[in-house]
């Protein structure tokens, strides 16, 4: 496991494979806040993704939350603090993000999400990243940024594949969070199991593509990433944008206030 509490990883050997295979369980570790993170937490996850990529013995990666949530997103707590005339805090904040999306998919092996409880905001988008996303019926998933007064600039790139045009704008615009039952009609959830056998399926259906051929798998995953990098080039740059310019009028910092003080939408 790593020393840091806030992300942890376990490897599970895979001796089908070879004698060190393993695949590495990252969890997001702080279940008290539904697992919604900070940017040093954010960095030290790149760090860890980097490394685990970098191993040849690392076969395939489980993504995961500890307690009862997936990821709830940004600590608003962090970002509420965030000074109007400070432009380039906004700026930073985004390719904060644009470091972590791309470190997750930069890696040439196969990534699967266990979805344990809640996916929500950046978390969300987070999920959709993984090649495979395995939840049960009582998840909720969705991109309720709005209602905190920020704008879901990256959050419409990440789910436009997924979801088309349509279905994107509901879930950008509206707030609102599915179920896993209807996540997994959508697209969002790949498979539904029993709510105890998320992380067991998960790490079983990872186990399964650590015996693939390394090559095809990266190779593979190389062509999924050219079909939509430029977009997500695209995306940060307008999310750098559009945050400047929201956080510029002060109104998310008084949304997620109002959100933090227990006054929810």
């Amino acid at each position: 496991m790593t020393e840091d509490s806030t992300v942890t990883v376990t490897r599970h050997p895979v001796p089908a494979v070879a004698a060190d295979a393993y695949v590495a369980e990252v969890t997001l570790n702080r279940p008290d806040k539904l697992n919604a993170w900070t940017g040093g937490m954010r960095s030290l996850l790149v760090e860890v993704l980097g490394t685990l990529g970098d191993d040849a013995a690392c076969r395939a990666i489980v993504l995961t939350g500890a307690g009862p949530a997936f990821c709830a997103g940004q600590d608003l707590a962090e970002t509420a603090a965030i000074d109007p005339a400070d432009h380039a805090a906004a700026e930073a904040w985004i390719d904060d993000f644009g470091r972590l999306f791309r470190a997750v998919r930069g890696i040439d092996k196969p990534v699967v999400a266990a979805i344990n409880g809640v996916a929500a905001g950046s978390g969300f988008q987070f999920a959709l990243l993984a090649d495979l996303r395995i939840g049960h019926a009582a998840v909720r998933m969705g991109q309720p940024e709005v209602l905190s007064g920020i704008p879901s600039i990256t959050g419409i790139w990440a789910m436009g594949a997924i979801l088309g045009r349509a279905k994107t704008a509901e879930f950008a615009l509206t707030g609102r969070l599915v179920n896993g039952a209807e996540a997994h009609r959508l697209g969002l959830l790949s498979r539904l199991v029993d709510e105890d056998q998320v992380k067991t399926e998960a790490l079983a259906e990872a186990a399964r593509l650590a015996e693939l051929p390394p090559g095809a798998v990266a190779l593979t995953k190389g062509r999924l990433r050219e079909l939509d990098d430029a977009g997500l080039d695209e995306a940060i740059e307008a999310a750098k944008k559009v945050h400047t310019a929201a956080y510029a009028t002060g109104e998310p910092q008084r949304e997620m206030t109002r959100f933090l003080s227990g006054r929810r939408r």
